[in-house]
């Protein structure tokens, strides 16, 4: 982010589903609003009531586009963060327009009063493991562009050399020379 944005997190729920569309460029954009709607203390009634509501127009690029528009239904409760921006325009009756948009960088279901199930999407290049082959999980397609881990698979830890003194059992239970048999004692 550059200096100087103004980064804001909005929590409430989407007033439609979100509305994909294709740029002249071939980017994904995904818009919907979300509304927040302030609960306010009443001094009076002693009861919490709703404040003014905040719209909020919101837009999602290139693959978090179709991930809101695969995710997102309206009347979901979301959690988001991003960019606000201010847009101008000139309207169709020639007056000039000024709008204000998050430009989303993390969206999500809140869990407050909901629960959810994530599914990830596999970016992994396909080709030769580098690294530690051991930390890297097989996975499985769910279909759905999701991925699953598979339970890691148990080995069996690898049989020492015969040659090798500190891996080999020995008779006394000891990988001291002889040291701890029960029925010797050490001379000092």
């Amino acid at each position: 982010m550059a200096i100087g944005e103004t980064v804001i997190t909005i929590i409430g729920n989407l007033t439609s589903d979100p509305e994909i569309r294709t740029t002249s460029q071939g980017a994904q954009v995904a818009s919907f609003t979300i509304a927040n709607t302030a609960r306010v203390y009443n001094k009076q009634t002693g009861q919490y009531e709703d404040g003014p509501a905040l719209f909020m127009r919101c837009s999602a690029w290139r693959d978090m586009a179709s991930h809101c528009a695969q995710s997102l239904t309206k009347g979901m409760r979301v959690i988001a963060q991003g960019r606000l921006q201010q847009h101008s325009y000139q309207a169709q009756d020639g007056t000039n327009r000024t709008v204000m948009e998050l430009q989303v960088d993390e969206i999500g279901p809140s869990l407050r009063y909901a629960t959810a199930q994530v599914s990830r999407i596999d970016r992994r290049p396909q080709g030769p493991v580098y690294g530690n082959p051991a930390a890297q999980t097989p996975t499985v397609n769910t279909g759905a562009g999701g991925w699953s881990q598979q339970p890691a698979q148990t080995q069996q830890p690898a049989q020492p050399p015969a040659d090798d003194p500190w891996g080999a059992p020995s008779d006394d239970q000891s990988s001291f020379g002889g040291f701890g048999k029960a029925d010797t004692e050490p001379e000092f």
